[in-house]
């Protein structure tokens, strides 16, 4: 498991082909909302084959247009892989 400081998560998957597993991604950013202001991440992770992202004890927003989800007020943000699992969790103000 890794944990990152940051004050807000946007995760997304990119698009692929196979159909049972997925390419995704998580950007750390200083803000919050960063959808909102432009903001570049100061991190990204990136996952070649996800099959279920599990998010554990944190408050989200899920945006329609772009089917990505953000998390904010974080303190931290602790990334687990299992498998084709992705496991996310943190501290959340």
């Amino acid at each position: 498991m890794k944990t990152f400081k940051a004050k807000s998560v946007i995760l997304g998957r990119k698009k692929g082909d196979k159909p049972d597993v997925r390419p995704c991604f998580i950007s750390l950013f200083n803000a919050n909302d960063p959808h909102k202001t432009g903001e570049a991440p100061f991190h990204v992770l990136d996952f070649d084959e996800v099959h279920k992202i599990v998010i554990k004890q944190l408050d989200v927003s899920y945006l329609l247009p772009g089917n990505d989800i953000v998390i904010n007020n974080l303190e931290s943000v602790s990334v687990r892989v299992d498998g084709p699992h992705l496991f996310v969790s943190g501290k959340q103000k």
